[in-house]
């Protein structure tokens, strides 16, 4: 495949994190885990289907000019009838554990009363799962508030994290008894800033002082499920689930460089693993923000509560970037303001310039850094998580390529996504020589599905899916992960099959 990332440029600079060698074989420990990951709006469908009501991505999908080509959550790829189907496909590419979402909208429609039907197809999954010899690993929680909740407030509303809770113990009660491994909330900084303030996500929303409500709350949330969870059965595997870049200062001897540096690693991580593993929030961060932090959002009890102690913390990541302070150009995140211009979701940054090197990139203009992913994982490990004995799990990595067209030989070909694959996993290794408690990668992902606002345009799986028929076709980087997941090593030399 062509790959579409512009050649370098004498002007840019050159990565600063050094790359995983990718020439040497390299074998996982024993008991690491392999797997794929997806979210229940991205390829349930069924939107209505037994009880389901409207969550915030429907309400927003249905909104002139939020997803591209006016794209619906409303069939995605059809698992909500397919799962037989794509259970099997996983078990034949060799998935040890699956990580999936359940639908807060489908569970408990507008968050109200139990919907049995709506559970009945969690349970029948699990079960299909486990007959195929699969470890189901659960998100409580991946974007998809229920719509009448957000008329109430959403995540701005301090019950909403209670709700969470409740939530919780329901599915807890349904699938407990086969459901070991249970994540909270995948990426709440997302559903927080892309959210409330940036509007580039559902429910759309320009409100900064409401995107800190909704921080606290979703961490509220958190804490309160883990407690319950924890209270219901001692012996699960708890955690939540955080997205992660990493950040360099374009001038090293920058002052002002390393504070853009030090505002982004506060306002999209800092803010939750400070809470998390340290219960406060950073003093820096509450700097930043002090003019717009509503100050009856903390109560007594609060921090001690999103505390309470986790197993393991999931790791999502993407992309890096080289960052300079502001020069006055208003340069945004390439995933930060909405295309027509909006409003940058980096509530302490937003001046910030994201400076662009050789690197390559993603269909999404993410630039590839494997090398900035591994530092991360042995600073995590180091800093953060190691302390309060918690390990880490890759929950989400992986890349968009144009790689729609299938060959007259049924032959998807999607060597960058195999190249992507293959430097990252192999930074992941380094990490884990270096020390870090890393204990599995869980790559995003299995199907091509809806992608949020960019609708169907851009394409993470490595299961071609047919938009008018829905037939699914492993690409070229599904063998190629297949072979990884079953011998549990990087071969040195085979590097695209």
């Amino acid at each position: 495949m062509t790959s579409t990332t512009p050649g370098p440029t004498p002007s840019r600079p050159v990565s600063p994190w050094p790359a995983p060698r990718t020439d040497v074989a390299r074998t996982f420990p024993p008991a690491f885990s392999w797997g794929v990951a997806t979210a229940a709006f991205q390829i349930e469908g069924a939107s209505h289907t037994e009880g389901r009501t409207d969550s915030i991505w429907d309400h927003f999908a249905r909104l002139p000019g939020k997803v591209e080509n006016g794209d619906t959550g409303e069939v995605a790829c059809d698992h909500y009838h397919r799962y037989p189907e794509d259970v099997a496909l996983m078990r034949e590419l060799g998935v040890d554990t699956y990580r999936f979402s359940t639908s807060w909208s489908r569970v408990r429609p507008d968050g109200g009363d139990l919907n049995p039907a709506g559970v009945a197809f969690y349970d029948r999954l699990v079960d299909e799962l486990l007959a195929a010899d699969i470890k189901p690993w659960l998100t409580l929680y991946h974007w998809d508030l229920p719509q009448a909740l957000e008329e109430k407030g959403g995540w701005r509303n301090r019950d909403t994290a209670y709700l969470f809770a409740e939530y919780a113990l329901d599915m807890h009660a349904a699938l407990g008894d086969r459901v070991t491994s249970w994540t909270t909330l995948n990426e709440p900084w997302c559903s927080a800033f892309l959210g409330y303030a940036g509007g580039q996500h559902a429910p759309g929303e320009n409100d900064d002082a409401g995107s800190l409500r909704a921080l606290h709350h979703l961490l509220l949330g958190h804490g309160h499920a883990i407690t319950a969870l924890r209270e219901a059965d001692a012996d699960l595997e708890l955690g939540i689930t955080l997205n992660f870049s990493r950040y360099a200062p374009l001038d090293p001897a920058s002052a002002a460089d390393l504070d853009t540096v030090r505002r982004l690693e506060d306002g999209m991580y800092g803010c939750f693993t400070g809470p998390i593993f340290a219960g406060a929030y950073p003093e820096t961060f509450l700097s930043d923000v002090a003019d717009i932090w509503p100050q009856d959002l903390v109560r007594d009890g609060d921090l001690a509560t999103i505390a309470a102690p986790i197993d393991v913390l999931g790791v999502n990541y993407y992309n890096s970037w080289v960052i300079a302070a502001p020069d006055g150009s208003g340069e945004v995140s390439p995933s930060g303001a909405s295309a027509d211009g909006g409003v940058s979701p980096w509530l302490t940054a937003r001046e910030s310039r994201w400076i662009p090197t050789q690197a390559p990139r993603t269909e999404m203009d993410w630039e590839n850094h494997p090398g900035a992913f591994r530092d991360l994982l042995v600073e995590l490990d180091r800093e953060v998580t190691g302390p309060a004995g918690t390990h880490l799990v890759i929950t989400e990595n992986g890349a968009a390529y144009p790689d729609d067209v299938v060959a007259p030989n049924g032959e998807i070909d999607d060597a960058d996504r195999t190249t992507y694959l293959r430097e990252h996993i192999a930074a992941v290794h380094e990490a884990i020589e270096s020390g870090a408690d890393v204990r599995g990668y869980l790559l995003w992902t299995l199907l091509d599905n809806f992608e949020w606002a960019y609708g169907y345009g851009k394409t993470f799986g490595i299961v071609h899916v047919d938009r008018q028929t829905l037939q699914r076709t492993p690409k070229a980087s599904a063998r190629w992960y297949s072979h990884l997941m079953t011998s549990n090593a990087l071969d040195a030399h085979e590097r695209n099959a």
